[in-house]
């Protein structure tokens, strides 16, 4: 029968390990095995400063210069400095507002560009401001309540949104951009105290009689269609995205669908805005405040479909 003391025929070399015992820095109390132990190399005595050994040797990587307590390498700390800037080791020194690059599972991710219509429309707190960049334009300004702002209250009625009562026409701005004449306004909901611009419209007077005319992205709920008739264009890519309605399928809705050009810039675009035509305009709405980049925006869309009605009426 076997006992814990049996080594099971395998006999342990003297040479592996069994004198091993444990470092008196460490904590070693003495050899608890009964091996002779080595020994000790005594640190060499302090010399006088300017003095060498006498066996001339340079002290070894590491020497503490002299003193008798034993430290592992790198335990001494530099001395403390305050202002000394803070320094990541891995990324070096870094400038004022740099930032460092970003970590993840597969390193550092570069930031996704901005597509051009995202800038475009991004909000930049509109530092110049619509109305300031109609004064530099020439254009004139008023509040919405002037004699010549009364036909805009029918295009808010008209709109292809979901206008009540308590929606008017506010910060107006009148002026030319290239061949057409322009009023730019927005739509606002007062209420109470509570006031906030929804829409913002730009509209072009057109002369000649314009027949109804809705000109909207597919993905819109369509509001006040009754007596309307859709008018495809033919063009799988545009009718996809875009739908034109119309009283009747004549010369103005095949002349505007069939207009390559208008077909390309609304295919450029977003998708955000809706044309109709009311009152002697032809106006562009989107939800939105008014600003510079937006009604050169509607300036460019409707400078195009102008065009291509120009022919029918």
């Amino acid at each position: 029968m076997s006992s814990p003391r049996d080594r099971d025929g395998f006999e342990q070399r003297p040479d592996e390990g069994s004198g091993w015992r444990e470092p008196g820095h460490l904590g070693g109390d003495g050899d608890r095995s009964g091996a002779e132990q080595p020994p000790v190399e005594q640190p060499p005595a302090e010399q006088p400063s300017g003095e060498q050994s006498s066996s001339g040797d340079r002290p070894a990587q590491g020497d503490t210069g002299g003193s008798t307590t034993w430290q592992p390498p790198g335990w001494d700390l530099p001395p403390a400095e305050p202002d000394r800037p803070a320094q990541s080791p891995a990324a070096g020194p870094q400038t004022v507002g740099e930032q460092p690059p970003g970590g993840g599972l597969f390193g550092s991710r570069r930031p996704r560009q901005p597509g051009e219509l995202e800038q475009v429309f991004a909000y930049r707190g509109d530092a110049v401001g619509a109305q300031g960049w109609a004064v530099q334009q020439g254009w004139a300004i008023s509040d919405g309540t002037a004699p010549e702002d009364a036909v805009l209250a029918e295009l808010v009625r008209t709109s292809p949104v979901r206008a009540t009562k308590d929606h008017r026409p506010a910060g107006v701005m009148r002026g030319r951009y290239g061949t057409l004449d322009l009023v730019a306004f927005d739509v606002l909901y007062a209420s109470g105290r509570y006031a906030v611009p929804e829409y913002a419209v730009t509209a072009a007077p057109v002369l000649g009689t314009l027949p109804p005319l809705r000109l909207s992205p597919a993905r819109f709920w369509k509001h006040r269609t009754g007596g309307l008739v859709q008018v495809p264009s033919g063009d799988p890519a545009f009718d996809t995205r875009w739908v034109l309605l119309a009283a009747e399928d004549g010369p103005a809705a095949r002349a505007l669908v069939g207009d390559a050009a208008v077909r390309g810039l609304l295919l450029g675009t977003d998708d955000g805005d809706e044309f109709w035509t009311a009152a002697g305009h032809l106006a562009a709405i989107r939800p939105d405040g008014h600003r510079p980049q937006l009604i050169e925006h509607h300036a460019r869309l409707l400078t195009a479909i102008v065009g291509a009605l120009a022919p029918a009426l």
